[in-house]
């Protein structure tokens, strides 16, 4: 099944779909081609859940779920076994909380599709199909937010099987409408499809800006006349750690050429971006592997083999969790590292300008307000740093004692690089403002590059007026700036 009206066309096999890929679908960047010998595979396991029902019980297909798993199905024949499906779906679908936007949905079929793809969950291939065809045609169900704790996202994509099913509209284009075998019921919300799709369109956001902030923090070093000893090559040599010595090197072919350093030695914001960047960089980075593992695992519950099926617990999320909660711990120090720089900004004992870049008359604001801004960000993203990890539950009757959530971090990170982009257009609007104000300290290359490009977006006009746009501007052309670094971070 190929993709329509796309330039790009991401294939979906069930073992090699990417965060790029996955993010491309998502964003209406690119369409979709499936792999017909995972959709074989799929008809293959299908059958093989089907036997096994008829041989005994199979959880979900012929009993009932959490605390009723040993309780058979009530009633025979096909009618009885497809009420218990629907009834399934009916029961799971809370449909509360805040509704996913369209990038977001998107992102949750094409990863719940790419898993089916993988051949474990034993679901018939109308269903595979269907989510093929819905997302070729660009239909985009409603899903609710809430009702997930890193053991599958069952009240979603319980919605999602409704919405296959007929039961519930599309919220825009008109996607197919099938029939739900009596088994597909559980295969179909049997995954954390949300919650790995909504972690890897934050993990994506978080490497964009993560580039984006050494960047600015690059044109931040030169409008503070910074020295580069802190960036020599021979200081990161003399500690290695992971992404340490890129960054280190990414900050130092910026800065090179730059005017003679007004200090011996900087303040914490100039000299110590390397450290701080680095572990953020490094965690973001073994996310990416663990999502990518998501992206492509065949994790339901019970998993469906060419020789039968097996219950089992790999709908367990924890190392997904793990991972996210590094990411936001290590991420955060990379936004108030850039808070700090902006405070010195503001100082004229440091930048040899007026304080806070203020330019008329006496008294003037300048960019005061900025770091009010920046504050209140920062104080918003601090909540959603802390560990998720410690978390504890007992559910369903006792027999689900134990969660992740893997969910509620996937939550916070998006949450994270939502606030993110203001914080860090307030210093990069100070930065092209003092750089502005005194231009024989800019250098060449990627920090002329991308001061070339904030500037072009930025009012040139000093005196004190609203910097609203200004910052909403700034932030637009992060993306940008996080492109300026190419592979090198």
């Amino acid at each position: 099944m190929q993709a329509k009206g796309h330039p790009e066309t991401v294939r979906l096999d069930g073992r090699t779909l990417t965060i790029e890929g996955l993010a491309a679908v998502a964003y209406g960047k690119a369409g979709i081609a499936v792999d017909p010998a995972a959709l074989r595979l799929v008809e293959a396991r299908h059958e093989v859940l089907l036997a096994a029902r008829e041989q005994g019980a199979v959880y979900g297909a012929n009993t009932g779920v959490g605390a009723n798993r040993h309780e058979l199905t009530s009633g025979n024949g096909m009618v009885a076994a497809v009420r218990h499906g629907l009834s399934l779906l009916r029961s799971h679908c809370a449909g509360i909380g805040p509704e996913e936007d369209d990038g977001a949905a998107r992102a949750v079929m094409a990863v719940r599709l790419n898993q089916l793809l993988a051949g474990g969950s034993g679901v018939s291939p109308r269903v595979a199909e269907a989510l093929a065809v819905a997302l070729r045609d660009g239909a985009v169900p409603s899903l609710h937010r809430w009702g997930a704790i890193g053991t599958a996202d069952l009240a979603s994509l319980a919605e999602l099987g409704l919405t296959l099913a007929g039961e519930r509209p599309w919220r825009s284009g008109h996607g197919p409408v099938i029939a739900i075998d009596p088994a597909d019921a559980l295969p179909i919300i049997s995954s954390s499809a949300l919650t790995v799709a909504t972690a890897a369109l934050g993990v994506t956001e978080v490497r964009s800006q993560l580039r984006a902030s050494t960047v600015v923090a690059a044109l931040s070093f030169l409008a503070l006349r910074g020295n580069p000893e802190a960036y020599d090559p021979a200081v990161h040599a003399a500690r290695v750690h992971p992404a340490q010595a890129e960054v280190a090197a990414a900050l130092n072919g910026m800065v090179a050429g730059g005017v003679t350093p007004a200090r011996i030695q900087d303040p914490f914001g100039l000299r110590v971006v390397p450290q701080v960047t680095a572990p953020a960089l490094h965690s973001a980075r073994s996310l990416r592997a663990v999502l990518t593992a998501e992206l492509n695992a065949a994790a339901e519950n019970p998993l469906t083999t060419d020789d039968g099926v097996r219950h089992h617990g790999q709908f367990h999320t924890a190392t997904l969790a793990a991972g996210l909660d590094a990411v936001r711990g290590a991420f955060f120090p990379v936004l108030s590292l850039s808070a700090a720089r902006l405070g010195l900004l503001m100082r004229p004992d440091l930048t040899g300008l007026r304080a806070f870049l203020a330019a008329g008359p006496p008294g003037s604001s300048g960019l005061m307000i900025g770091e009010y801004v920046v504050q209140d960000l920062l104080a918003e993203i601090c909540m959603r740093v802390p560990p998720i990890l410690t978390g504890t539950l007992s559910i369903s009757m006792g027999v689900e004692e134990h969660a992740s959530f893997a969910t509620q971090g996937a939550r916070s990170l998006r949450t994270m690089t939502e606030l993110a982009p203001v914080l860090l257009a307030a210093e990069l609007v100070a930065a092209v403002r003092a750089l502005r104000m005194a231009p024989e300290r800019l250098t060449g290359g990627i920090a002329r590059h991308a001061f070339d490009i904030a500037a072009g977006v930025l009012d040139d006009d000093v005196a004190d007026r609203p910097l609203g746009v200004d910052l909403e501007r700034a932030a637009g052309v992060l993306p940008l700036l996080a492109d300026a670094v190419g592979d090198e971070l």
